[in-house]
């Protein structure tokens, strides 16, 4: 994870906990005059459009008062969704036989995207079966993964 989201997941995850949710993950999108900061929450009973206005009530309350983001950008709080990111490594044993898609920092065997099953993980790497090939990749070195339900 970015420094800049995982000092931004530090800092806002007390809030949302407090709120009774768990923050399940911060994308923080630099993109000029127009950044996102987008906050994914889970509850236990799902989440609903009035948790999501609760919590971006709250944690815009705590990014007022820290201002850890120079310049002008939007919040947006939503749920993971079904097609969910993962971004902390203890996220990934409930999904195991589940289709990923691996976006690396870096290119591993010729490659940065992965698409495959998730067999588990062993110690801090996520093992991926990708057609007839388990790959190991360390958790470290994934920028974006992403569980892509089937309909």
């Amino acid at each position: 994870m970015a420094s800049k989201e995982q000092q931004l997941t530090d800092m806002l995850e007390p809030t949302v906990e407090a709120l009774g949710f768990e923050l399940w993950g911060v994308e923080y999108l630099s993109q000029g005059r127009h950044s996102v900061l987008r906050i994914y929450i889970e509850g236990e009973n799902g989440i609903t459009v009035d948790d999501c206005a609760a919590v971006s009530e709250q944690v815009g309350s705590v990014l007022d008062v820290e201002d850890p983001i120079t310049g002008e950008y939007t919040l947006e709080v939503s749920s993971p969704g079904m097609d969910r990111l993962l971004f902390k490594l203890d996220q990934y044993p409930g999904y195991v036989g589940e289709m990923v898609e691996l976006r690396l920092r870096s290119a591993f065997e010729g490659r940065r995207r992965y698409k495959g099953v998730l067999q588990g993980i062993e110690g801090d790497d996520v093992v991926l079966r990708v057609d007839n090939h388990e790959y190991l990749l360390p958790h470290g070195a994934i920028e974006k993964a992403r569980i892509q339900h089937r309909v």
